[in-house]
Parts: structure tokens; C-alpha cells; sequence
């Protein structure tokens, strides 16, 4: 762990079978350690990282105090208990994780490796190789470090790899040695091989590898193709020899397991803020109390010196206040305590486990379950804004299919309606009737092309042998006839099998041919040259000599740039070609094209030397091979274009309708083409028929780019002037009003142009664009973006993109990915979320505030860097508006009465201060302070923490609008968290004076006063329990069977263990530690007592109880509205058990509420993708609403819109000046219904959740009779729709107050939560 770190190397020299000449240069040895701690070093180690946590450090620094005896009051256990079980409890985790480290190390470790020493090869661990050593891997083993392949089984050195645990991807790989060496397969010719490599240094690269090999005075570049990395298996070869170059940590699979960044929530930053404020209030109350400590002492104290004297290092009385500052300090600390940190860490861990379990986020397909693979952001997920997603793989399968072609200007694959059979069904292809070989999966559909192949046409054969032979793709053939294609990537795969179907059959390779079937005839291909793919050339090309002897050279990469390296005499063809790539873009349809180049031998002999020498370059390899690349690759004859399908994944669409209703803004940047994203848009309902204007942004300069995002701007404000009837909206930024936080559903009327009107300082220009109300889309190629993330433009692109509802960036890098994200993360107050499944989204994932890795087709980089997982991205909205609503809303309830609970607890020693001259007395009994945060109320809120709900998952989903409270960040803000202290405080104050009132006047029944400190104490405890009980009763939504339980059960035990400690067993046995014998058995006894908890109780639930009557009566929230119409329902159904009918006849669909609604007359028709209509129209048209839904609908129409757009407008605009009492709010922008359906979702309810199948049900009676709003207490205890029950008051008042507000009541609605957000924040 100490060992010093070598220089970091500049190049890597490797001497084989030389291990003295390689140990002088101290490489590391092939032994991994990622484990953290070892038996010597885990408790300093441990203990150091844990106290470098700022709270840990407080908590010994009052331990610290405690252990002073002349400042303190309380036994030092009642720190050190606490702070103790926290510690050990993380340090038992930390060491059982780093035991598991430790075991996986040490399995890795003792693996077997045979490896050539001294001629002969003996079986080693893996850990004792060393680099320079010579390794013999065989079929199915792992490659135990990165290895230079030297020879192979197979012929001309070539191997073949499974690099899954590097990247995911299950496809085979081929590797080959030099030729040179591919010859020593003999272990005595290894033994004299002595040859040295000079390399690069180690690195994160899995894509690369640039060195030299030396040997017998000759030099030979090596490449990635070369090299054989750690943590790949072989397979389908029997044997080959390596030589190590890097080892252990220096290999590139142990260099890219660097740790992830860590992410906090929001949550966690306001509450370091509000614990320094706490501790702030905590040392003026010590303080105030030392001043008084002060004048009591020299006022009344020195008249008590005869018989109590000072302590003897106080001699004056202000050393006394100095030591009662400290004193209090101490006492005062459990506004604060430990078992906070460790009650959210819980809730977060529990949180995480009900993701992994859950059964809806589960794909059956590929079995694979949802992974939280952070606890830390769990309630950052109800809280998100923007999404930014890739679209290949994450919206669409990946899975590809050949769909489309054009061929020498000739397109094939449109199928054409045959007259008089328009309900026939085309039929696919049969090619297995003449080609054996067929992947009888393959479908195409067009005969035509067939027939084509059939009679010979020579464009169209030359097409289909460009597709067999320009590729990278493995074939296997397990049996006669049987091929199975592997391939790097769908694409190649979904052409190469193409080829095979319309008898261009690719057969087998080898480094130097390829050999092919066509047409029934076996033809073997020279491979002199393969120009591989990279992201920045976006083409690959072969070169092969054909069986004629003729040099030609296939290409096939992006119509974007093999149209720039045509011939002449190919632009009548190329014209006629562009024309169809439009159109499939247009589809949907992912393309690329094909073209070819014949090489005369003296063209193909120049070049290939050229080749040689860049390929054999020691600097700059990379360079030097794309400039040879680009010399060959001119001059082309283009061929046509294919056209391949990626189906859109299983609820898209209507994952995103939901998604948009909740507020949520989701940009897809991708590397497609401009015109295949636009149409992914149109596909997954990001952008519809009802899309006010699609902004396109393609220019290639700065100039161009600024006038195109100002042209937009101008366009959107001219769209807001038009739909407002002629009302000016002011377009100088100066002299706008100042609205929004980034939401296009702001309403522009609200932006009145008057100066005086306006907040004195000047908007940003965000605020004017963002009002606007409109459904604006943006488009933005990468060359674009790349001027727009320019510092002097990035404000301007940013305004731009945000007023819109979609943006949709094409053509981008992962890097511009990154930036995006970046950008919005910089300049908007608001939680961002990438979600991605290739490793070109790593970035993007890292960035964001939460990254979510899609499990698909492109390996798992994505996922290993992601922090929430799963298969599919529909499983996205149950992510967000179900398991992220719930742990936002959990954990806001838990703070708010954690903080609560504890300034009750802790503000009686302060009044008690008053009252016992300032002596740092306690009123409770130590072992009443040390218990009641670890047992007496840790667990009650612990309970609601993990299992509250507002409303169940069903509604979660129906009504997306639930999720903007915590987009507003409305649960928890410095505003409630007053609010909590401020009826702590309150309570405190009851539970302090009430008792000392009536117990300092009581006697017994025998004439005793009761007026003693110990009756005192075990009153005020008593009640303190007993309110904080009752509380949590009120707080909690949702009651099982463990909050019950905990609830009760903590008010039992506190009094069996109150009881305990004064009975006589624990007096005979610890005399001096519980010597208040029978103390709370003659308290508890007295009438007089009971009377005085209840009034205490009553005092402080009865102000909690009206306020939440009249909150509930005059502004009720939209979860209180779904509460209420969700019991009226629940009340129709259950006399007669019968399901309700569906308002205008339309019928339930399956798997909710939600029906669907097709699209008529749509300006995009030629979708090839198989998707559902999304329900994005179904919900604003307010069609399939019930009677009682309607009543909701109109509730939230007239309040809701409203409500909403002002809390954004003063979250973000706190200096703007609120529009005057006089002044009526603007009219809605939009349909009658779509504000409000959109705010409240269909209330739909399925027949699961009616318990019915296949019933009927008459209309609904109206919500204002009397009988739907006055509903029987017993019958509404608890729901039984998703088990969602009534909190206590709920029930006790039978939701009078909502039901006059449904009902028609013209109270002014919800503005309360405007008023909250614009004092929270």
C-alpha cells in the first residue's frame, strides 16, 4: 500500500524470455489489488476516511467535551454510544465489501497460466507472471494480461476472441500474429525467441496499441490487430503463445476501472447548508444562555456560596458562563444528531432495493432486472427536468433489418398495393426454394430485386459483392449449410446477411482472402488491404485481387462523405441516389452507400509501399495511415445505398407523451443523419402533427449559425404575437418581464410590456422566450452545434433550445454529447439525466446529474458507467414519476419530521435554563437523551421514510402533473425546514410549560406536591413521546403492517424500558446509576399526570389539525384532488361491484387508463417502424374522461395552469413584481381541455384495479351530492386501490373541504403552493 510509485514511463521496452533485463526497469507484476484495506491498515485507514466526514468530526469534538467534567452534564455514553454504532456499522460495511474485493482478487490471483520458463513450460498463478514471459493460452481460457500474439493453432496466426468483460460485446473478434513470428509454435523455437518491443506507455485505450517489434536487425509495427488484452477469452482455436507487455495494473482493462465520479443530491447540499445554520442557531442559544449564566451568577449565585460553592477552577462568574457555553453546547447538540446521517443512508439503500425488485421494471426477453447502482440519487430522480438520450439503442432495438435499396438509380424494396387486394397481406420472399444457404429470418418483400439477381443484372451483383466482401464480419459454420454471422456491429450484420440471401454468401476468411459463394459457385478473394472504420473517416474499404486477377477496391461509409470522393461521370447516379437516401431518411431508415474503384497493378504496387511505411511508422501511426487512406479512396463509381430498419423500442412513444406531460423536456442527441433523427421524432411522438414550428439549425459558419438561432427566436415571439391576437410582446430582452425556469407552458400574456410593471432589474433573455406557450421543436446537425457550444454562443443556443419542447442534435461526437449536457448542467437550476447503451455515451452518462445505462446491444460500458440500469426505455417513466416521486416525497416527509421531532426534544433544556439558574441542568434523564433518537422515534420515521405514499403507483403514472412539486423542489426547501423548527419550537414550548404550570401548584392524593424534578422529567418525557407518536400518526400516508409496528411498538418500549430503569432489579444491581427507585411508577399513578400529557398533547396536534383542515378545504393540492376522486370511485364500486363505463363509449385498454387515439391525416405517412400510437393526444383531448373525471378536469382547469406557471415564474424570478390585485389572469393558450388534462392524466381506472373483469357500471351521480362527499369513515380507512390509505385527519374530517372544491366551489384554489414556492426558495 505504501510501495513507491515507479517515474511514470514515457515508453515501454519489453526484452522476451528476459526477465533480469525487464525487472530493471521495476514494471509491475501481473498481482491486481483492488481491494482498499488489509488487516494492519483497516482500522487507522478506515477510521481516517470516516472522520474526514464533517459530521463524524463534530460528534467527536462534543464527545471530546463530554469528557471534560467540569462543562459537562451528561455522561459522556450519551455521545459515544451513538457515535460508536455509526462508526462500526460503516465500518463493518466497508470491510465486508473490501472482504468480497479481496476474495475476487485472490480468485483472479491463483488462476493457472502455463508460461515458458527456461524452455519449459510449467504451470504458474497469475500472479507470478512477470512481463517479458512467453504464455500458452488454450481454447476457452482468459488472457491472463495484455499479450502480444506471437503464434497461433490456427493458420496465419490467427486467433479469435470474445471481448465481453472488456466491452460487453459477445461477437467474436480475430486477432493475428506477424508473420514473422507466427511461425514459433514450437515451444523449444519460443525459448530462443529474443526479440524487443518498444511500445507506447500504459493507457485506458482498448482501441489502440502503436510499437515496434525488434528482431534479428529487422523492425515490424504493431498494432491493436496484434494484441491480445486481459480480461478477453479465446475461443474456436486450440492454442497460441503471447508475449506479455503490460501486467497487472498497468493492463488496459484495470486502467479503465477507474472509479466513477461521485454525485450529491440536491437534498445533500441544502442540508449542509442547513446543519451550519443549526449550528449557528446552536451557539447563539449558548450563548444567550451563558449571558444569563452570567448575571444569575453574579446577581443571585454568590448568595448561595455559603453552602454551594463554586467548583474549584471557577473562581468569578464569567469563567462560569464560559464553561456553561460549552456546557450547553453539549447539551443542545440533538438539534443534530447522529443517527440522522444513518436513518438516510437507510432510507436511500431500501429505496435502491425496491428498483432492483422490481417486477415491472424486469424484461423477460433478456432477463434482466432494473439496478440502482447508486443509493445516493434516489430522490434526484423525482426531481429531474431535462433528459438527454441517445437514440440508437436507447429509443430504437438496434436490432437492424436490410429494408431498402437503391441500385444503380433504381430503387428496390417499395411494395406496391396489387389492385382488388388491398386486405391481402404481402408476403415475403421464399429464398430458400433456390439458395440453400438463406437465413430463413431474413424478410424482404420486393421480388423485383430478385429477379434482377436472377437474370444477372452486373450493378446489381457488383452491389451485393461489395456488401459479402467489405466488412469485418466472423463466420462460423457449425454444421454443413448452417453459417452463423458474427459481427462488430448490427449494421454489418443485417448487410452481410442480405448479401447471403440474394446468393452473395460470405464463407469464410483469412488474414490474406476471402472466400465467398456466388450464386452457387465458390470464389476465393485476394485481401491485399482493409481501410477499417473509424468514427472520424465514417467508411470502410477492402482491397482485393480478384479471381481474373483484377485489383479493385470496395467501399461502402456514409453518403456524407463517399459522395466527396466520386468520379465525375458517377453525379447523374448520385443525383438520383440522393433523391432515394431522402426518402428513406425520411422513413426512418438508416443508410449508407456503396461505390468501388478499379486499381491498375502500378497504382495498387506506388500505394502499397506508401501503406507499408505508414503501418510500420513509430510516430504518428494514425495519421500517416489516414492520409494513405485518403490518397486511395478518390475516384470512386458509386454503386447505390442501402436502407436498414431499427425499430423503435416497445413503448417509446408513449413513454415520452407521459414524460412530456410531467414537465420533463427531453433532448435526443445522436450520431444519425439529420433527416433518419427528425423522422426517430416524429416515430416517438417527440415531435407531432401539433409541433407549431420545427426550427432547423444546419449552418457550417459562426455567422450563419448565429442568424439561423435568431431567425428561431424571431419565429417564436412572432408565433406568440399572432396566437395572443395582436398583443405585443416586447422583444427587447431589457425591458421583459421576467418569467419561466425553462417550461414552454408559461403563458406569454402574463409578460405585460409596461416598465413599471417589470422587476427593476432586466431579465435575462431566457425569461422572455421561455414564457412563451407554444410547441416549438429545434434541429441542430454536429458542424452547427460546434459553433453553437462556442463561448461567445453557447447563451444564445441555450436560450434558443430551451424555449423549445423537443431538441433533437444530429451528426454529434461523444464529446459534443458531454458539452450539451455540460451546458445545461452550468446555466439552468435544474437536475439533468442522460441515458445511453453504447460506450460513445459513457460521457454524456458521467456528466449528467443521473446517468442511466440502457443493457442492449452495443456491450455494457454504458451501464458499468451508469448509476441506474435496465433494458428497456419505457421503463424510464416508472424510474422517474413512480420510484423517483416516492423517494423525493419520502424523503422530504422524513427531514421535515426529523427536524421536527428533534427541536421538540431539545428546546425544553433551553426554556428549562430559565428556571435552574443557567446551571447546564438536563431536564431529562441521561438515559432518556441517549435512547430517544436511537429507539424511542428512530424507527417510526425510519418506517415512513422507506414505505409513505401520497398515492398509489397507478396514479403515479395517470396524473404525470404529480411530479412537478419536486421539479419546484416544493417538499423541502429553507422555507418548510423553518416551518418544521417553528412547530418544533412550538411544541417544546408546550411540553415545557404546561407541565411545569400545572405540576408546580399539583399535590397527590395524600397531599404530596408533586412539584419534584423527577415527576417533572418523566411528565414532560412521557408527553414528549406521546405528541411526537400522535404526529407521525398525522404524517404518514401510507400504513402497513411494519409502520404499526414500529409506531406502537416504540411507545411500548419506551414505557417497558422507562419502567425497567426505575424498578429495584437495576437499583440492586447498579446502585449509582439508577437511583430514582420507583420514580415513574409513582408519577405515571397520578391522575393529575395523565391529564396534563393529554392536555399537552391537544395543545400541540390541535393547531397541526386546523391547519391542515383549512388547507385542505381552500387550497387543496392536485395529490389531494386524486386522493379524493380516487374515494369517491373506490365508494361507487364497492356496493355494487361494478366497473364504471367509459364516457363516450370507448372501450379500456390494456394496461391502464390510458386508450388510444389514432392519428388522421398525418403529414408524415411512410414510418417503417412498428409502434403503438403514443398517448400524448388521448390525454389532452379529454375524451375518455368519466363524469367525475370532468369535475376534476374542470377544478384543475381553472386553477391548476395557473398555479403551476406562477410557481416557475417566481422560483426563477424572485425580483419580479407580482401583477396587480386588480389585473385578471390571462386567457389559456391552448384547447379548452389541454391544460388541464394534460395536468391531471386520464382517471381512467383499470379493471384490475376495480376488481372486475368484463363488468359494466352505470354513470356516475354527480360530486356534489351529498353522499359522494360525506363517504362512510369505516368504508375509507384503507384503499384498497393500490393500498393507499387516508393519513388519520383525512379520514376523521371525510374530505368535506375537497369535495366542496370539486364540486364548484369558488374559493380561490390552489395558489397556495405559488405562495410556498415563491417564500421556500
Amino acid at each position: 500500500m505504501f510501495r513507491k510509485r515507479p517515474p511514470p514511463e514515457e515508453e515501454r521496452r519489453v526484452r522476451a524470455n528476459d526477465r533480469e533485463y525487464n525487472e530493471k526497469f521495476q514494471y509491475a507484476n501481473n498481482c491486481i489489488m483492488t481491494s482498499k484495506y488489509n488487516i494492519i491498515t483497516f482500522l487507522p485507514v478506515n477510521l481516517f476516511e470516516q472522520f474526514q466526514e464533517v459530521a463524524n468530526t463534530y460528534f467527536l469534538f462534543l464527545l471530546i467535551l463530554q469528557l471534560i467534567p467540569q462543562i459537562s452534564s451528561l455522561s459522556w455514553f450519551t455521545t459515544i454510544v451513538p457515535l460508536v454504532l455509526v462508526l462500526s456499522i460503516t465500518a463493518v460495511k466497508d470491510a465486508t465489501d473490501d472482504y468480497f474485493r479481496h476474495k475476487s482478487d485472490n480468485q483472479v490471483n491463483n488462476r493457472q497460466s502455463q508460461v515458458l520458463i527456461n524452455g519449459i513450460l510449467q504451470k504458474e498463478k497469475w500472479m507470478n507472471v512477470r512481463v517479458g514471459d512467453i504464455i500458452k493460452l488454450e481454447n476457452n481460457q482468459f488472457v491472463a494480461a495484455d499479450l502480444l500474439l506471437l503464434s497461433s493453432s490456427e493458420p496465419h496466426g490467427l486467433c479469435y476472441i470474445e471481448t465481453a468483460e472488456l466491452d460487453g460485446e459477445t461477437n467474436m473478434k480475430v486477432r493475428q500474429s506477424l508473420s514473422v513470428t507466427s511461425e514459433l509454435g514450437d515451444p523449444n523455437h519460443l525459448a530462443q525467441f529474443d526479440g524487443e518491443v518498444v511500445c507506447e506507455p500504459p493507457n485506458n485505450k482498448l482501441d489502440r496499441f502503436c510499437g515496434t517489434l525488434y528482431w534479428r536487425e529487422c523492425k515490424y509495427g504493431l498494432s491493436n490487430q496484434n494484441m491480445l488484452l486481459r480480461g478477453c477469452v479465446l475461443r474456436n482455436t486450440e492454442s497460441c503463445y503471447g508475449l506479455v507487455i503490460f501486467a497487472g495494473p498497468d493492463t488496459k482493462l484495470m486502467q479503465n476501472s477507474g472509479r466513477t465520479k461521485f454525485k450529491r443530491t440536491s437534498i445533500d447540499r441544502l442540508m449542509n447548508t442547513l446543519v451550519l445554520w443549526i449550528f449557528g442557531f446552536l451557539v447563539c442559544m449558548g450563548v444567550i444562555l451563558a449571558i444569563g449564566n452570567a448575571v444569575w451568577e453574579r446577581e443571585v449565585g454568590f448568595l448561595f456560596q455559603s453552602y454551594l460553592p463554586w467548583d474549584p477552577p471557577v473562581d468569578n462568574f464569567l469563567f462560569s458562563a464560559f464553561l456553561s457555553f460549552w456546557s450547553y453546547v453539549i447539551i443542545l447538540n440533538t438539534v443534530v444528531p447522529i443517527s440522522l446521517y444513518v436513518s438516510v443512508e437507510v432510507i436511500r439503500l431500501c429505496h435502491s432495493y425496491f428498483i432492483n425488485w422490481d417486477r415491472r421494471m424486469f424484461c423477460n426477453r433478456s432477463s434482466t432486472p432494473a439496478e440502482a447502482r447508486s443509493t445516493t440519487l434516489n430522490e434526484e430522480l423525482g426531481q429531474v427536468e431535462y433528459i438527454f438520450s441517445d437514440k440508437t439503442g436507447t429509443l430504437t432495438q438496434n436490432i437492424m433489418t436490410f429494408n431498402k435499396c437503391s441500385i444503380n438509380g433504381r430503387a428496390y424494396g417499395e411494395v406496391m398495393n396489387i389492385p382488388g387486394a388491398q386486405h391481402k397481406r404481402a408476403q415475403p420472399l421464399d429464398f430458400s426454394t433456390w439458395n440453400p444457404l438463406a437465413d430463413r429470418d431474413f424478410c424482404f418483400y420486393d421480388a423485383s430485386l430478385l429477379e434482377a439477381v436472377k437474370v444477372g443484372e452486373p450493378a446489381v451483383h457488383e452491389f451485393f459483392r461489395v456488401l459479402s466482401l467489405c466488412h469485418t464480419v466472423m463466420s462460423e459454420e457449425k454444421s454443413e449449410g448452417e453459417l452463423v454471422y458474427k459481427a462488430q456491429s448490427p449494421d454489418e450484420g443485417a448487410l452481410v446477411t442480405a448479401a447471403r440471401n440474394f446468393g452473395f454468401v460470405f464463407r469464410s476468411r483469412t488474414p490474406s482472402t476471402i472466400t465467398t459463394q456466388e450464386l452457387g459457385k465458390a470464389v476465393t478473394y485476394t485481401l491485399l488491404a482493409i481501410l477499417d472504420f473509424n468514427n472520424i473517416r465514417k467508411r470502410m474499404s477492402v482491397i482485393v485481387r480478384t479471381p481474373e486477377g483484377r485489383i479493385r477496391l470496395y467501399c461502402k461509409g456514409a453518403d456524407t462523405v463517399l459522395f466527396e470522393r466520386l468520379h465525375s461521370c458517377s453525379h447523374d447516379v448520385m443525383n438520383i441516389t440522393s433523391d432515394h437516401l431522402n426518402e428513406y431518411a425520411g422513413d426512418g431508415l438508416r443508410t449508407l452507400a456503396l461505390a468501388y474503384r478499379d486499381l491498375s497493378e502500378e497504382q495498387w504496387a506506388e500505394w502499397a509501399e506508401r501503406y507499408r511505411g505508414a503501418d510500420k511508422a513509430i510516430d504518428c501511426r494514425e495519421d500517416r495511415l489516414a492520409a494513405a487512406y485518403e490518397e486511395i479512396e478518390q475516384d470512386l463509381m458509386l454503386l447505390g445505398a442501402t436502407a436498414i430498419e431499427d425499430k423503435l423500442q416497445e413503448g417509446v412513444a408513449e413513454t415520452i407523451a407521459i414524460l412530456s406531460l410531467a414537465n420533463i423536456k427531453i433532448w435526443v442527441l445522436t450520431g444519425d443523419k439529420q433527416e433518419t433523427a427528425v423522422n426517430i421524432g416524429y416515430s416517438c411522438k417527440m415531435l407531432t402533427d401539433d409541433t407549431t414550428e420545427v426550427f432547423i439549425v444546419n449552418g457550417h459558419t459562426v455567422q450563419s449559425v448565429r442568424e439561423d438561432l435568431r431567425r428561431a427566436r424571431e419565429r417564436m415571439m412572432e408565433s406568440a404575437r399572432t396566437r395572443d391576437g395582436g398583443k405585443e410582446v416586447e422583444t427587447q430582452w431589457g425591458g421583459a418581464c421576467s418569467l419561466g425556469n425553462g417550461f414552454s407552458s408559461g403563458d406569454a400574456a402574463n409578460c405585460v410590456p409596461d416598465q413599471e410593471k417589470c422587476a427593476q432589474p432586466q431579465a435575462p433573455p431566457t425569461s422572455v422566450l421561455e414564457s412563451i406557450s407554444g410547441e416549438f421543436a429545434l434541429v441542430i446537425s454536429g458542424h452547427s452545434l460546434a459553433h453553437a457550444l462556442e463561448a461567445d454562443m453557447e447563451q444564445e443556443f441555450l436560450e434558443t433550445a430551451c424555449a423549445c419542447r423537443a431538441v433533437i442534435c444530429c451528426r454529434v461526437t461523444p464529446l459534443q454529447k458531454a458539452m450539451v449536457v455540460e451546458l445545461v448542467k452550468r446555466h439552468k437550476n435544474a437536475v439533468t439525466l442522460a441515458i445511453g447503451d453504447g460506450a460513445n455515451d459513457v460521457s454524456m452518462i458521467k456528466t449528467a446529474h443521473i446517468g442511466v445505462g440502457i443493457s442492449g446491444q452495443e456491450g455494457i460500458q454504458a451501464v458499468l458507467a451508469s448509476d441506474y440500469s435496465f433494458s428497456q426505455f419505457r421503463f424510464l417513466q416508472r424510474l422517474l414519476l413512480v420510484h423517483g416521486r416516492w423517494s423525493y416525497l419520502r424523503m422530504c416527509r422524513f427531514l421535515c419530521y426529523f427536524f421536527y421531532k428533534n427541536f421538540a426534544f431539545t428546546m425544553v433544556h433551553f426554556w428549562f435554563g430559565f428556571f435552574c439558574g443557567f446551571s447546564a441542568q438536563t431536564v431529562y434523564d441521561q438515559y432518556f437523551i441517549t435512547l430517544y433518537n436511537i429507539v424511542y422515534t428512530s424507527l417510526p420515521v425510519l418506517a415512513m421514510g422507506i414505505f409513505d405514499q401520497d398515492v398509489p403507483e397507478q396514479r403515479s403514472l395517470e396524473y404525470p402533473k404529480l411530479y412537478e412539486p419536486g421539479q419546484l423542489n416544493l417538499l423541502f426547501n429553507k422555507r418548510e425546514f423553518f416551518i418544521c423548527i417553528a412547530q418544533g419550537i412550538y411544541t417544546s414550548v408546550v411540553l415545557f410549560f404546561i407541565p411545569y404550570g400545572v405540576l408546580s401548584q399539583a399535590t397527590q392524593s395524600n397531599g404530596v406536591p408533586l412539584a419534584d424534578y423527577q415527576t417533572f422529567a418523566v411528565t414532560t418525557a412521557t408527553a414528549l413521546v406521546i405528541v411526537v407518536s400522535v404526529q407521525i400518526s398525522l404524517d404518514t400516508g401510507y400504513w402497513t403492517a411494519i409502520n404499526h409496528f414500529f409506531v406502537w411498538g416504540s411507545v411500548g418500549a419506551y414505557f417497558t424500558i422507562l419502567f425497567t430503569m426505575h424498578s429495584s432489579v437495576l437499583f440492586n444491581i447498579f446502585p449509582k446509576q439508577f437511583h430514582f427507585l420507583g420514580s415513574s411508577q409513582n408519577t405515571l399513578a397520578q391522575p393529575v399526570v395523565w391529564l396534563t400529557i393529554a392536555l399537552a398533547t391537544v395543545i400541540c396536534i390541535a393547531p397541526v389539525l386546523a391547519f391542515r383542515f383549512l388547507k385542505l378545504d381552500l387550497k387543496p393540492q392536485l395529490s389531494d384532488t386524486v386522493r379524493y376522486t380516487q374515494l369517491v370511485q373506490q365508494k361507487k364500486w364497492k356496493p355494487g361491484g361494478r366497473a364504471g363505463r367509459r364516457v363516450g363509449g370507448i372501450g379500456g385498454s390494456q394496461g391502464g387508463a390510458l386508450g388510444r387515439l389514432g392519428r388522421g391525416g398525418s403529414r408524415r405517412s411512410g414510418y417503417a417502424f412498428a409502434h403503438q400510437e403514443g398517448f400524448g393526444e388521448l390525454i389532452t383531448s379529454g375524451k375518455n374522461m368519466r363524469l367525475s373525471s370532468l369535475a376534476l378536469a374542470t377544478f384543475a382547469s381553472r386553477h391548476s395552469a395557473s398555479w403551476i406557471d406562477t410557481l416557475r415564474k417566481k422560483k426563477h424570478n424572485p425580483h419580479s413584481t407580482p401583477p396587480t390585485g386588480d389585473s385578471s389572469p390571462a386567457p389559456s393558450l391552448g384547447p379548452p381541455l389541454s391544460t388541464s388534462s394534460s395536468l391531471t392524466g386520464p382517471p381512467e381506472i383499470t379493471q384490475e384495479e376495480a376488481g372486475q373483469t368484463n363488468s359494466d357500471h352505470t354513470p356516475s351521480k354527480s360530486l356534489s351530492e351529498p353522499s359522494d362527499v360525506q363517504p362512510n369513515v369505516a368504508n375509507v380507512a384503507q384503499m384498497e386501490t393500490g393500498g393507499c390509505s387516508l393519513t388519520a385527519q383525512e379520514t376523521a374530517l371525510g374530505w368535506k373541504a375537497a369535495g366542496a372544491r370539486i364540486s364548484g366551489a369558488s374559493s380561490p384554489g390552489p395558489p397556495t403552493i405559488a405562495e410556498e414556492a415563491a417564500n421556500g426558495e
